[in-house]
């Protein structure tokens, strides 16, 4: 289950948000090459465009370095930093790789949540961190995003939320499959509550955070070549036996199908946030 410590807020970005490049003296300055055109880019130069190749190619980028991106400087406040997975259901090897992945991703769970401002406009976040085991959403993840809808609705401020996850944590059983229920309930209850919710969907978001939240904002946004689904393409393949369409679960497919309101590069989502909360607010 979680275990669910409540500490005082406050504004930790600078704690993992701006993690430096790793660098080899002996090698030079480190290049890396891009699964799109292929060239290779200097991490320097990656990182100065916020990890955005000059072909339009979106790396994965950490929750806290998205945060910092996005969010008025200093006013990103975490909310619920104490909540932790536990391993519920004794799932051999589970506990190690928790600690393994806090040790990768220098975060305690797969999701960041909290207060901020984008141009002075208040609203509640969340990003999910990929280097995590990936983004998934066990009971921990679950409850973190249920608290953050919960203390939107109850403060009446909108909310703002970066997918990215391979699906539901396997190693909690129903456990994690229950979150998809209970953050679909927080939403529909902030919703109701006439307050805006925009979801940005960014690679990949598959499985059970595409079955729930990831899709059930007022306004569906996403990186451009983002992976966006439910099963894999694969398995798909494997079960209907028939051959997908080109670029199938893509961002650009997913849009054409009428599932993603706009596709937004990440150089632009701050000002389009922005904009979207001053006309909620009335501005």
């Amino acid at each position: 289950m979680a275990f669910i410590n409540f500490l005082k807020p406050k504004n930790q970005l600078e704690e993992g948000g701006r993690t430096a490049a790793p660098v080899h003296e002996d090698a030079g300055e480190p290049e890396k090459t891009c699964p799109n055109c292929h060239k290779s880019i200097p991490l320097s130069r990656l990182w100065a465009q916020n990890l955005v190749c000059a072909c339009g190619h979106h790396f994965r980028m950490k929750a806290r370095q998205r945060l910092s991106l996005i969010c008025d400087r200093g006013s990103f406040m975490e909310l619920f930093r104490g909540v932790k997975a536990g391993n519920p259901l004794d799932f051999p090897g589970y506990s190690e790789k928790i600690e393994t992945a806090r040790t990768a991703s220098g975060e305690e769970e797969a999701v960041i949540c909290g207060t901020a401002a984008l141009e002075g406009q208040n609203c509640c976040l969340f990003a999910m961190e990929p280097y995590f085991m990936m983004g998934s959403m066990g009971s921990a993840v679950g409850e973190k995003i249920t608290r953050l809808f919960e203390y939107a609705t109850e403060h009446r401020l909108p909310v703002i939320g970066f997918t990215v996850s391979g699906g539901a944590r396997m190693q909690e059983g129903l456990l994690s499959l229950m979150q998809m229920a209970k953050t679909s309930a927080a939403v529909k209850r902030h919703s109701d509550a006439g307050l805006l919710y925009v979801a940005v969907l960014t690679d990949p978001t598959t499985g059970g955070v595409t079955a729930s939240f990831a899709m059930e904002a007022d306004i569906i946004l996403a990186e451009p070549g983002a992976t966006v689904g439910f099963a894999g393409a694969r398995v798909i393949e494997q079960t209907t036996r028939k051959s997908l369409p080109k670029g199938f679960q893509t961002a650009e497919f997913v849009l054409e199908h009428g599932f993603v309101d706009r596709i937004v590069p990440r150089a632009g989502q701050r000002q389009l946030l922005s904009e979207l909360l001053r006309l909620h607010n009335g501005g």
